[in-house]
């Protein structure tokens, strides 16, 4: 399960700092090498602070790495939901913001040679049954003056009924663009160190205090301010793991012999249908995304996956499968992402969650926000990404359904696995949670190595469910998700999941 991105690159940059080498203070500590967090690093490191970005994993292992990255302002059905929930005045300061994210990221690319295509996106309907919502995000870019047109008919090999097109659009390799940040981070004087990963912070004096852990163990460091570019926060200062909804999609790649679609393409009904083109030496990779589900309540998720696969191959006849990834994105309750202080007031936390599968534009506006603020010259369209807002309340609704899933996935996780078999007759790539609640145990075996543990999440307590997909374990509550042998892959959790017997 790599990406075309993360392929064939060595796990550890050479120029990554080693555990040894970690400091005891930097001005502003940035956790999580994504786009995020690398550009919020290099626009500090560019006004003179000493920058130190720490990445649990690798950098770009996360969303970054695994996106389809598509650099676009027309984003499926984003805008006519805003503007429906949020009014004009905020869905027209989103799209301002994803356009100097947009714009920032492009000259960036020009200036450090990283490349990019230049193409048309589409949000298009496949059936009848998504054209009135292709023609709502039509009327949502009319209004807020977004120069989209609407178009019947496309040459594309798949069902079209219709969709909105904005011309001048654009996408990349992400981790082409993650090395450039990296470098020029670099040479102003920043620091990266990967495998290492923020767990605990307590403040005194306006001077936060870090635990962390690393390959050599756990360490303490001091910073004046602290930016949780993690995807969620992994500390729950702020309730935003009740705040967003994490999801898990699907992405594959395809060599296809025949012509391959050139516009970037989204559809506004269900199944999803995400598509793009990747160049490949002489040639192009389709790519193909799909497949989407709430983290850890999928029971099969590759049954969609098997249709999402299928589909291609019918529409690109001889189609071959060459890479096969998945990626977390986080939905906010109310469509609009969280970006600023961790807390009211706070000058020293601060988080940007919530960019709903679009972070190619929006990570990079949250960038421009978070140093902004930081520097003292905050863009005047970072209210539609305020981390606290009123506007908040009008996504209450969404916010008690999902927390009430919660309560009930919670529950269910305790109560399910007493009626299970137990693992004796694991198959391989295979994982289980059976037992009372008093005695819980997760099984799975995994390339012929069997791993047992305790299926309690080390976040809220949730009980953890096998994907047979990505091979790790998922918690439904807030998408903590750990490797077979439970080690952490991604929070809110910040340890794994305990041994078992």
């Amino acid at each position: 399960m790599t990406s075309l991105w993360l392929a064939n690159r060595i796990a550890t940059a050479p120029d990554s700092l080693r555990a040894e080498d970690l400091p005891d203070h930097a001005d502003v500590v940035v956790a999580g090498a994504g786009i995020t967090g690398l550009m919020t690093a290099v626009l500090l490191a560019r006004a003179g602070r000493q920058v130190l970005v720490l990445e649990a994993r690798t950098v770009g292992a996360c969303a970054t790495g695994n996106t389809t990255a598509k650099i676009s302002l027309l984003q499926a059905t984003q805008l006519s939901r805003i503007l429906a929930k949020q009014g004009k005045d905020l869905a027209a300061a989103y799209l301002a913001g994803n356009r100097a994210g947009q714009e920032w990221l492009l000259e960036f690319c020009a200036a450090s040679g990283v490349p990019f295509q230049r193409e048309s996106a589409y949000s298009f309907a496949q059936s009848k049954r998504g054209v009135a919502a292709a023609r709502a995000e039509f009327d949502a870019c009319r209004e807020l003056g977004l120069p989209a047109t609407w178009e019947a008919h496309a040459d594309t090999p798949f069902d079209y009924y219709g969709g909105v097109r904005l011309e001048e659009q654009a996408q990349f390799d992400p981790m082409t663009f993650l090395d450039a940040l990296r470098a020029e981070l670099g040479a102003t004087g920043g620091q990266v160190l990967e495998h290492t990963r923020v767990q605990h912070v307590s403040s005194s004096h306006r001077t936060l205090r870090l635990r962390v852990d690393s390959p050599r163990g756990q360490a303490e460091l001091r910073a004046a301010q602290l930016v949780l570019a993690t995807g969620i926060p992994v500390l729950d200062r702020g309730g935003y793991f009740a705040r967003v909804k994490p999801s898990r999609s699907y992405c594959m790649a395809f060599e296809v012999p025949g012509d391959i679609t050139r516009p970037m393409m989204i559809s506004t009904d269900a199944p999803t249908r995400s598509l793009r083109y990747a160049p490949s030496g002489d040639s192009r990779l389709l790519l193909v995304g799909g497949g989407g589900h709430t983290v850890g309540r999928e029971k099969h998720p590759g049954e969609a996956l098997a249709e999402l696969e299928s589909w291609t191959v019918s529409h690109y006849p001889g189609a071959v499968r060459t890479h096969l990834w998945s990626a977390q994105d986080y939905a906010p309750v109310d469509e609009l992402p969280f970006v600023g202080p961790l807390l009211p007031g706070s000058e020293t936390l601060y988080v940007a969650t919530g960019f709903n599968k679009w972070g190619m534009t929006n990570g990079a506006a949250a960038a421009l926000a978070l140093s902004g603020r930081i520097l003292g010259a905050r863009p005047r369209w970072d209210q539609a990404f305020a981390s606290w807002r009123t506007g908040e309340l009008r996504g209450l609704p969404t916010a008690m359904a999902a927390n009430l899933a919660v309560g009930f996935h919670l529950a269910k996780g305790w109560i399910t696995p007493a009626v299970r078999l137990d693992g004796s007759n694991l198959g391989s790539d295979n994982g289980v949670v059976s037992g009372p609640p008093w005695h819980l145990q997760a099984q799975c075996q995994v390339d012929g190595v069997e791993h047992r543990l305790s299926p309690v999440c080390p976040h809220l307590g949730g009980i953890v469910n096998w994907n047979e997909v990505d091979r790790a374990w998922e918690c439904p509550l807030h998408g903590s998700r750990f490797a077979p042998d439970g080690s952490l892959l991604e929070g809110p959790a910040t340890r794994g999941l305990t041994a078992g017997t």
